[in-house]
């Protein structure tokens, strides 16, 4: 029997992960230093980890309302408001998530019929262009320019939409560039999407990860708040990565076809996961401060180190990754990392797993310790010396 002709055209079409390649070649090697995980080196609070033991505990683990804890839910609501002045009702436009994955997944299962055209931002995260293909959409790549620092500007989305648009997936502070859009930005855009009548779903992951300006909701613009799905969740600004928990906030009528497709593929968030990211939303915002103001520290360094080998590199104002310009030296992406990860045992990511416009840079996650930092650029200083040496 050909079991190849029994897996999905859909699930043929999509490539593996870019990113996982360079994980399992360093994965083979000895003492390699990996600045490729997007993943806070930062332990979760204990705040957060006591009231989720505590819950165990006292044996609170059931399933919990399809939507997720009405308590959480509201937490979650009073912190979009109090935070970004962005508010929505916890009971009816509120969805807890298995993290901000199933957000993302479940917000296109609802929005795209067959042949609808996505747009999604080249570079981007790895995981939007194939879950717009999975749910039977078309992805329309806006490629982002080095010298906006990849912001999205108003003539590049008027020339991606068509009459076949339905919705743009925004991610700002940016996973991979760092790039960010301020209010300025939004409001050059935001009559754009008004008019052409779109879904917005903006990933809000990193908004408390945001260097400078104040961080931004497109959702706050009250001209296409209900046009918009906001995916969040606590594994970055809370150190959660592990809990897998998200959530959805949006207006009702998208929250209730959302909340079927979740309640048929994943029933309920992990309820211990639910009571530890309560107590974090109500307790711990310091500790996400004191992670915040750590990352800017190593974003400067970084951005300084990559500036001073030659590799010219933007101060990016969120997330916690540099995406360095590596066409000085006349490799490709991928094979300066292959050759980087080869002579100094220093594994980054190449921007091309980011789509085509990542041609020419590299992705740097900077969520590591200023000692790791410091040896790993050491290494990459001394590769870049080599290259120009001949």
């Amino acid at each position: 029997m050909n079991y190849e002709d029994m897996i999905s055209e859909r699930a043929k079409i999509i490539k593996p992960s870019g990113i996982r390649k360079f994980f399992d070649l360093a994965s083979q090697m000895e003492g390699v230093i990996s600045l490729g995980v997007g993943e806070p080196d930062f332990t979760t609070p204990w705040a957060i980890r006591e009231a989720a033991i505590y819950s165990i505990e006292k044996g609170k683990t059931f399933y919990t309302a399809n939507r997720g804890l009405l308590e959480l839910r509201e937490e979650i609501c009073q912190y979009y408001q109090r935070r970004f002045q962005v508010s929505y009702n916890p009971e009816t436009e509120c969805i807890v998530t298995v993290g901000g994955s199933e957000g993302i997944d479940i917000a296109l299962r609802a929005l795209v019929n067959p042949g609808d055209e996505v747009i999604v931002l080249d570079p981007g995260y790895v995981a939007y262009a194939p879950g717009v293909e999975l749910s039977g959409g078309v992805a329309v790549p806006i490629t982002l320019r080095h010298e906006d620092q990849f912001k999205l500007t108003p003539e590049l989305l008027k020339e991606a939409i068509s009459p076949k648009t339905k919705a743009i997936i925004l991610n700002y502070p940016s996973n991979p560039t760092g790039g960010f859009m301020t209010k300025q930005d939004y409001e050059k855009i935001v009559p754009i999407i008004k008019e052409a009548g779109i879904a917005v779903i903006s990933d809000e992951i990193y908004a408390e990860l945001s260097y400078g300006d104040e961080f931004c909701s497109i959702a706050s613009f009250d001209e296409i708040k209900d046009q918009c799905i906001v995916i969040s969740g606590f594994s970055k600004a809370f150190a959660m990565t592990g809990w897998r928990l998200g959530y959805i906030l949006s207006n009702e009528i998208f929250s209730k076809m959302m909340t079927k497709i979740h309640q048929y593929i994943i029933m309920s968030a992990p309820s211990a996961a639910q009571y530890g990211a309560l107590e974090g939303l109500r307790r711990c915002q310091d500790e996400v401060e004191n992670m915040r103001d750590s990352y800017m520290t190593r974003r400067n360094f970084c951005v300084k180190a990559f500036n001073d080998m030659g590799l010219e590199t933007f101060m990016p104002q969120g997330a916690f990754y540099v995406f360095p310009c590596i066409k000085s030296t006349g490799l490709t992406s991928d094979e300066f990392c292959e050759k980087l990860l080869d002579d100094q045992r220093v594994a980054c990511v190449p921007g091309t797993a980011f789509g085509p416009a990542g041609e020419g840079f590299i992705r740097v996650s900077y969520a590591y310790s200023i000692e790791e930092l410091k040896v790993a650029t050491e290494k990459i200083k001394q590769f870049v010396e080599k290259l120009s040496k001949g």
